[in-house]
């Protein structure tokens, strides 16, 4: 007689398994989310649930998603939020039990969006306001808005940051203007479609850390402590198939350009490794040893690693840097009021300069 305990015992555990990653929930807001979430969906991310939720029905029919949430109904009709984050925020609140229902009973909950606009940057703090009444760790990765886009569009991003700061456990924002910096002659649809990849690459790394069974697997309690109440946080990936693999891609992930800001003492960090099986264990250490340098000496590193069999001579290192020791001097710029195509005359400059305080 053949024992098939140990097989109805896997089932079980594969059962529970899938429960968990169910509890892991990414939702796009707005049009840029949506966006993002589709491109999830496309790459066939494993584990967390998919959710797009607009104001914008006909955007919303074209998303990819496990579930839609079109809210505000009886406010915005299904036509938008006019880029207006007020409209985006008061329709959110008006279908909040709906949002409630699709987040109640997450562990985490990552929210993307482009900050800027009317839906996204108006639904995002409502979900996150949501799902940390409910006790979700929240997590945003969003994208800040180009300079061409406008002070107007600066300012509704202003609006939108400053409600997801309250909200969430860790906050990271991509500048879209790194992009320009660093491909001046893109067209602006390549440039929305680059920063699209950029969060969904982030979200998959973030999120297959939890879901995806690996040689060495990151824990809930582990992931836990690195994000709570984290603040803001960077996130960069480097890749390298060369000699020096191992060296090239920790360096490329945390000297990522499109990100830019300095981690020098922070306090703790999720270093994800992804690598062919001819990778060594001095490979691995130095990885971890070139980012220890970077942090505070006491700050906590959690590592994930995993192998991908068809490869040879290859590493992607995926780096979240939580617990700065300093604002991103990204964000400190702006909330100094360094908006787009906001030039302060030369006599106003003086007098700032020689009384050491800002005339307004």
């Amino acid at each position: 007689m053949v024992d098939n305990s140990t097989e109805i015992f896997d089932k079980e555990l594969e059962e529970y398994l899938a429960q968990a990653t169910k509890r892991i929930k990414v939702i796009g807001c707005g049009g840029g989310g949506s966006n993002t979430i589709s491109t999830l969906y496309n790459m066939n991310i494993e584990g967390p649930e998919l959710i797009a939720i607009n104001t914008d029905v006909r955007h919303l029919l074209i998303t990819r998603a496990h579930k839609k949430i079109l809210v505000g109904k009886q406010l915005t009709k299904g036509l938008g939020a006019g880029k207006d984050p007020k409209i985006g925020e008061e329709a959110a609140k008006e279908s909040e039990q709906e949002i409630k229902k699709a987040i109640e009973g997450s562990d985490v909950i990552f929210l993307t969006c482009g900050l800027g606009g009317g839906s996204g940057g108006g639904v995002a703090p409502v979900v996150a306001e949501v799902a940390k009444k409910l006790g979700s760790i929240v997590i945003a990765i969003c994208t800040w808005p180009f300079s061409a886009e406008g002070s107007n569009i600066w300012d509704n991003a202003l609006y939108s940051l400053e409600r997801l700061e309250k909200n969430v456990d860790l906050l990271v924002i991509i500048p879209n203007d790194k992009l320009q910096q660093l491909y001046p002659n893109i067209p602006l649809m390549q440039a929305f479609k680059v920063a699209d990849s950029l969060l969904s690459n982030a979200l998959r790394d973030l999120t297959e850390l939890l879901t995806k069974p690996g040689y060495i697997n990151v824990d809930f309690a582990d992931f836990r402590s690195i994000v709570s109440n984290a603040g803001y946080g960077i996130f960069g990936i480097g890749e390298s198939n060369s000699e020096n693999k191992a060296t090239e891609a920790v360096q490329r992930a945390l000297n990522n350009p499109l990100i830019d800001v300095d981690a020098t003492g922070a306090k703790a960090a999720l270093v994800r490794v992804v690598c062919s099986p001819d990778v060594t264990p001095a490979d691995i250490n130095k990885i971890l040893d070139t980012i220890k340098s970077v942090l505070d000496p006491r700050a906590k590193l959690i590592q994930g690693i995993s192998f991908e069999d068809d490869k040879k001579n290859y590493v992607k290192v995926s780096i979240t840097i939580t617990k700065l020791k300093n604002m991103p001097s990204f964000i400190l710029g702006i909330k100094t009021d360094n908006k787009p195509g906001v030039e302060k005359p030369e006599e106003q400059k003086k007098i700032e300069n020689e009384l050491g305080i800002e005339v307004i």
